[in-house]
């Protein structure tokens, strides 16, 4: 995903001096997920058309600049950098897809954005990111936390995304304050040196009140948007912990939910082919995922709960997430309450490393030897 990084930062067309329809200068920012990627690569992933050569000749002028600043094409790109793009004339050159401006950030969302900072310190900040709110701007997207980082800098440097979660997801978002707190926190992303908790609540129950559930994913052959499906034989390998934790209202239940592994959309296919859609979610449960006779919002029921990660200077940062006011108010109903999770607290092995020898037996968790 790309998008601007600034409000005045969007593709633009129209006439120049001689009627001829040019474009004006592009910002791209970064994701998390394609940090690490050549400069050269990913700029001509994003823009087809662009010849190595004319991208050579943009770095060597100082048109095209990450940052602010002159790059080389071997340049390797962190997650948040802001890469310019000059204005390209060429018919043969298309631009990216434009991107909706962002609307103005209202006071109440400022206030609404600091009131959920979990932690924060010369480093970091940790959000318990509102369910509907997306983490950067794509199509038809005009609303996103990458807009209102402004409100965060408090004096200092904007702050910058280093993972994300979807836009319906909830919970625990770590944003990096400095780009060298940016680079440590994107490498123990990338590294799997931190320990996730998810909660979902689910339609059904899974056969096993504990387990371990593996499925390569892959993207869909004909998808329909970004749809993950099981592939074996060409999807990445994708591993989820789960564990019963508690018995919801009618047919659902509470799981707790440990990736391994972070391909895209993993818990809520991995769910589902354990034959437990997660409520509320229609991209891939379809109809299943709805209970109409429950009071609860149409949305994934889906909550980052906690995380464990490396801090910059030192120590392992333990955060945890309260689930969002509306999913305790749909906790309970007239006839019978839902019952929320209790905090987390777990103890086992590290995640996957081949210098950390792990031992697994039926249905063993296998976490991290965090605990909150």
């Amino acid at each position: 995903m790309v998008g601007p990084s600034s409000p005045g930062a969007f593709p633009r067309a129209g006439p120049d001096d001689n009627g001829e329809t040019v474009m004006s200068v592009v910002i791209l920012t970064v994701p998390p997920e394609e940090a690490g990627q050549r400069l050269d690569r990913w700029v001509r992933r994003q823009m087809p058309g662009l010849t190595q050569g004319r991208l050579e000749k943009l770095l060597r002028t100082g048109q095209m600049r990450v940052d602010g600043r002159r790059a080389t094409s071997n340049l390797r790109l962190e997650a948040g950098q802001a890469v310019r793009i000059p204005p390209l004339p060429d018919a043969d050159t298309p631009p990216p897809p434009p991107t909706p401006r962002p609307r103005p950030v209202r006071e109440s969302e400022i206030r609404a954005l600091q009131a959920a900072i979990l932690h924060s310190d010369d480093h970091l900040i940790v959000l318990n990111k509102a369910p509907g709110l997306a983490v950067q701007g794509g199509t038809g997207t005009d609303h996103h936390l990458d807009a209102m980082l402004d409100a965060l800098a408090g004096g200092g440097e904007r702050p910058r995304l280093v993972h994300r979660l979807d836009k319906d997801t909830s919970g625990v978002l770590v944003l990096a304050r400095t780009q060298a707190a940016a680079r440590f926190l994107t490498a123990a992303f990338r590294a799997r040196d931190t320990l996730k908790v998810y909660w979902a609540l689910v339609v059904g129950r899974p056969p096993l009140e504990q387990g371990t559930m593996r499925g390569a994913l892959a993207k869909e052959a004909r998808g329909r948007g970004e749809r993950m499906v099981v592939n074996e034989e060409d999807g990445r390998p994708a591993i989820t912990d789960f564990r019963v934790i508690d018995q919801a209202v009618g047919a659902c239940a509470w799981l707790d939910l440990r990736p391994r592994t972070g391909r895209t959309h993993q818990l809520r296919v991995h769910c589902l082919e354990m034959g437990i859609p997660i409520l509320g979610d229609g991209k891939y449960g379809g109809q299943g995922a709805f209970l109409p006779e429950l009071p609860v919002a149409r949305r994934l029921h889906l909550h980052a709960r906690a995380l464990a990660i490396p801090h910059p200077k030192g120590n392992v940062l333990r955060v945890v997430a309260p689930p969002p006011l509306i999913s305790r108010r749909a906790s309970s109903t007239s006839a019978s309450p839902w019952p929320m999770p209790p905090t987390p607290s777990w103890a086992g092995k590290t995640p996957d490393n081949p210098s950390r020898p792990r031992k697994e037996g039926p249905g063993e968790a296998c976490l991290p030897s965090l605990s909150f």
